[in-house]
């Protein structure tokens, strides 16, 4: 019989266990444990609509903030506008050079076109054909009854 049992040694299987799974299989988890990792999800659980809320409020105060600064610079430049406009040497250039307004005895040149006329290669073509033409309207006759026709025109209902 002893035959019988030595014909029978058992055969061993090949080893496929992963590195990951002898790991697994080392880790001893205690009560301690256990209570600890518990704890710990309950923290984070907790936790994290507050920091998230504390986050957002911070970016909402550096937002804020960076717009205060932004207002701040265009009030200082709006002073120093005003400071400008206060300053009748200002008011007179600006009146001078937007209005075209002059001092009594100043004498003023209003310049129409400034821009270079283009080069061209060859005679320039002529602008306009030099016959005069003559209308047959009688301006005054129609100024005169487009004046009657407005002066006489029924009041516009309100």
């Amino acid at each position: 019989m002893a035959r019988k049992s030595a014909d029978r040694a058992p055969v061993a299987l090949p080893d496929t266990e992963t590195p990951a799974a002898r790991w697994l299989r080392g880790l001893r988890l205690s009560g301690f444990s256990l209570v600890m990792m518990g704890l710990l999800i309950m923290a984070v659980v907790i936790l994290a609509p507050g920091i998230r809320t504390y986050v957002d409020q911070r970016q909402q105060i550096d937002r804020l903030t960076a717009a205060v600064e932004a207002q701040q610079g265009a009030v200082e430049e709006l002073k120093s506008e005003r400071e400008r406009w206060n300053d009748r040497t200002y008011v007179t250039t600006q009146a001078r050079d937007r209005l075209s307004y002059v001092l009594p005895g100043d004498v003023s040149f209003l310049v129409i076109n400034d821009l270079a006329l283009p080069v061209t290669g060859g005679a320039a073509a002529p602008v306009a054909t030099p016959t005069i033409q003559t209308t047959n309207v009688d301006w005054l006759s129609s100024m005169f009854a487009s004046v009657m026709t407005a002066g006489l025109a029924p009041e516009a209902a309100k």
